[in-house]
Formats: structure tokens, sequence, C-alpha cells
């Protein structure tokens, strides 16, 4: 019931930001030299002149039937732009969580394990060093060491298309970018939780009942780490496939992101909006499945709520 009223609302949003849009789309797409009775004609072909109630109407009964739309620069259904370019998206973002989570989870242990010592403040250090360094500055600084410099890996995905898969090589660096700041946010979300939980007193009592230290630590300790650490990894599937627009445009890669900006850019509305609402969609979901996945692991909160 609450996934279906926030998906309801990010369709309204939605449409409403795109109708608060500065501008005309029928000017903007009539060109440099728009004549008067062309920009009356696309606005009737994009039906701006009917009342936006309407519009908001169709636009939603058509979305119910897997109808978002037609493009008002090249004619292809909204719904190719999606999944043409949401292979690469989710490529990207495949890969990216296939090294976070044994990363993310491994470094957190292995700082937890060494509280205080030279490893956790050698990980905890590193990790916030590169937390702070954003995206676009860390992708060009890898851009021009690896690619440039040292001519190891291809600066963009240029000339490769959505085929990604078969060239591995052009990979490397978004991948890179992508998962820097993911696995120190959640090595340390990880490390905290364990080692609030090797000092409670339930660790300790196990402990004196000679329960092994591994046993205190993957069976007790790493389970309340979980909770936490699984809603951020649904926050970070999200940032994956929706908002990763300027790795995107950094190395060229035809996924989603391109796709939003270069319908941006041409004031392509209908295009805009179904993206939005795909984004929106996505957000809504994963962030419910990562709270029930949570309810589920600290059963507990139920209780005391």
């Amino acid at each position: 019931m609450l996934g279906g009223a926030q998906t309801l609302a990010v369709v309204l949003l939605v449409f409403a930001l795109t109708e608060a849009l500065p501008g005309d789309a029928a000017v903007a797409l009539a060109g440099d030299q728009p004549d008067p009775a062309r920009i009356a004609a696309i606005r009737e072909a994009m039906d701006l002149d009917r009342p936006a109630p309407e519009r908001l109407a169709d636009w939603a009964a058509g979305m119910l039937h897997g109808d978002f739309g037609t493009s008002l620069t090249s004619g292809r259904p909204v719904t190719q732009y999606i999944t043409d370019a949401f292979g690469p998206t989710l490529l990207l973002a495949a890969l990216t969580l296939a090294l976070l989570v044994p990363l993310g989870f491994g470094l957190g242990v292995l700082a937890a394990r060494h509280e205080g010592r030279l490893v956790d403040r050698l990980v905890s250090s590193v990790t916030l060093a590169v937390y702070a360094v954003p995206e676009f500055a860390l992708g060009v600084l890898l851009v021009t060491v690896l690619a440039l410099k040292l001519a190891w890996l291809p600066p963009t995905a240029v000339g490769y298309g959505t085929e990604l898969l078969g060239h591995p090589a052009a990979l490397v660096l978004p991948v890179l970018v992508l998962l820097a700041r993911p696995v120190c946010s959640l090595s340390r979300l990880v490390r905290a939780g364990m080692v609030d939980a090797l000092a409670s007193p339930y660790a300790a009592h196990a402990r004196r009942y000679g329960v092994p230290g591994a046993r205190v630590r993957y069976a007790h300790a790493l389970p309340n780490a979980l909770a936490p650490a699984v809603q951020q990894l649904a926050r970070t599937v999200d940032w994956l496939l929706c908002g990763v627009i300027v790795v995107e445009a950094l190395f060229v890669i035809p996924g989603l992101g391109t796709v939003l900006l270069n319908a941006v850019a041409e004031r392509d509305v209908p295009v805009v909006q179904g993206l939005a609402v795909v984004f929106g969609v996505l957000t809504v979901l994963l962030n419910l499945g990562a709270d029930l996945v949570a309810y589920r692991l600290t059963p507990r909160a139920g209780v005391a709520a």
C-alpha cells in the first residue's frame, strides 16, 4: 500500500516538474528561426494545446500498459530508449556489486578484528581519504594515469556501443570509480556494527563460556551489522542504477544516465519523464525491499516498536 502511494507520488511529481521546466519545448524543436505556424503544429502534435490534467491522465494510463510515450526528436518509443540503455547501466551495477560485497564486508571485518591497532587505523584512514574524493575527480585522475600516461586501459567506451561485456578493458576504470566510495562507506558501517556487537554484554558472556573468538565474531557480531549494511547496499544499488550520470558521461557509456543527459539537452520531454519515473519506481522498490530485509534481520525492532 505504501509502495503504491509512493509510486503515485513519483508519477505526479515527475509530471509537475517537467511541466514547470522553463522554456517551450515546441519552440526548441522548431529550430533557430521558428515559424509561428510550425510552432503551432508542433504544439498540436505534442498535445501541448490540451489541458495539463488531460495529458497527465493519458500519460498515466499509457504507463499502466507499458507505453511511456514517443520521443519528440527521433520518433522512437521511450520504452526502446530505456531497454537499450538499461543493459550497460545494469552491467556496471552488477560488476560493481560483485566486487563491493566481499571487499566492503572483508575490510569491515578486518578492521573490527584489529580494533585500535595499526590495521584498523590504516583501513579507516584510507577509506576516509578515498571517500572524500568525488567520482568525477577520481575518474579524471585514473584516466590521466592509467589510460593516458601508462596506456594500460582505454580512456572511454567510445566505439564499443552497448556490447561492453565483449570489451572488459573498457569497464575497468568505470567500475573502479563506481566502487571506490561505496566500499568505503560499507566497510566503515560493518566495522562500526561489529565493534559495537563485540563490546556488548552478550559477546562478553559468550567469551566467558569459552565460545571461540571466530564464532563470536561471525555468528554473533557480524549479523548485527547486516541490517544497516543491507540498507546501505540498497542505497548503493539505487545510486548505481539511477545516479551514475557523471561516471557514464565521463567514460561515454551509453547507459540510462547518458540517455537522460541527451534528452534534457534536446528538451525531449517524454524521454525525461519516462526515465524519471523509472528511476523513482526503482528507488521506491529497492528501499522497500531493504526495509523488509532489515526488519527480518532485526525482529526485535518490531517488538520494541
